[in-house]
């Protein structure tokens, strides 16, 4: 398979509220700031105020409905990032891979798609459910990896998309979706999530093996998501690959060799083809290796190029249709 990330621009934050005039006006002065939001209202009357009554004033223009300031960038808490995400996969490693992170106090991204697991149901099902709402109350950040895992092939002349179906053990199928398909494909994790969860998940995804077009990743953008890929060569972790091929311990040196601050890592929550599984065996020790070296471990939510898309707020997903859970 194809692997491949998206570097993409990072996205402005939206633009800031002012309260009165805007700042340029010479009727104007300044009477706040924050986080960069410059508030102003007219001189003559704000020197007529008393003190006390002009911050009381102060105070509810900037918890006004509406005039929320714009909040911080949120900072990795070192200054060696590596950003650890995790597909769905057979989930049979799930709680080891969530055990580790706990002990290491680190944060993660998720890209959730439904997928067949290991004791017969569905990673999304509702035996899952309070393991995400857990997941979720945390603080771990969270994507769509489409619902049924389908892998993009290729762009077709009507404006269509052609697919790989696959997920697990099942047999793979060829289908075919327009961009409005797509869309709901997107969607359709992200509103499983929020009703699991009660929280919304952020507005990114990540393709299945990775696979993109800039046609696929436009339609993407045009129902709100903004795609997410992994460093190369170095956030491939490989544990979907041959275990009689790639053992866990060339695993291991590789990624500790190749692995850098910034970097956007990529594993699973089990894969079914490998016979000696990567996680924890791999994890906890690559995750260790990197602390030596002076790395911390952040969400996305703090990575340069997507810390502001990730604060705007999610789209409605009211009009998404309901998908069978199977």
């Amino acid at each position: 398979m194809t692997r491949g990330a998206e570097p993409g621009a990072a996205m402005d934050a939206a633009g800031r509220a002012t309260v009165g005039r805007s700042s340029g006006d010479p009727r104007c002065a300044p009477v706040g700031r924050s986080s960069g939001d410059l508030r102003c209202a007219p001189v003559g009357r704000l020197r007529s105020l008393p003190r006390r009554l002009l911050l009381s004033l102060l105070g509810t223009a900037l918890l006004a409905p509406g005039l929320h300031a714009q909040p911080a960038a949120p900072t990795p808490p070192c200054d060696k990032p590596v950003y650890l995400t995790f597909d769905t996969g057979h989930m049979g490693v799930a709680p080891l891979i969530v055990d580790t992170l706990k002990r290491f106090d680190a944060k993660a991204t998720f890209f959730l798609a439904q997928e067949p697991t290991k004791d017969g149901g569905q990673t999304l099902d509702d035996k899952w459910a309070p393991w995400w709402k857990a997941l979720a109350e945390q603080g771990h950040d969270f994507g769509s990896h489409t619902w049924y895992h389908d892998a993009w092939v290729a762009d077709l002349p009507d404006g269509r998309f052609r697919f790989r179906r696959a997920a697990g053990e099942q047999v793979p199928q060829i289908v075919e979706m327009s961009a409005a398909d797509y869309c709901d494909e997107l969607r359709q994790p992200a509103r499983r999530f929020a009703e699991m969860t009660g929280r919304p998940m952020s507005m990114i995804f990540r393709a299945p093996a990775g696979r993109t077009s800039a046609a696929l990743l436009a339609a993407a953008r045009v129902c709100g998501f903004r795609h997410v890929g992994w460093a190369q060569p170095a956030g491939f972790l490989g544990d979907e690959l041959p275990s009689d091929r790639f053992p866990n311990h060339a695993l291991l040196e590789q990624a500790l060799r190749r692995i850098k601050p910034g970097d956007i890592l990529m594993a699973h929550l089990g894969i079914w083809s490998r016979q000696d599984p990567w996680a924890p065996a791999v994890l906890e020790p690559l995750m260790q290796g990197l602390k030596d070296r002076g790395m911390c471990f952040a969400p996305l939510r703090d990575h340069p190029d997507y810390a502001a898309w990730m604060r705007r707020p999610p789209e409605s997903l009211a009009m998404v249709r309901p998908r069978r859970m199977n």
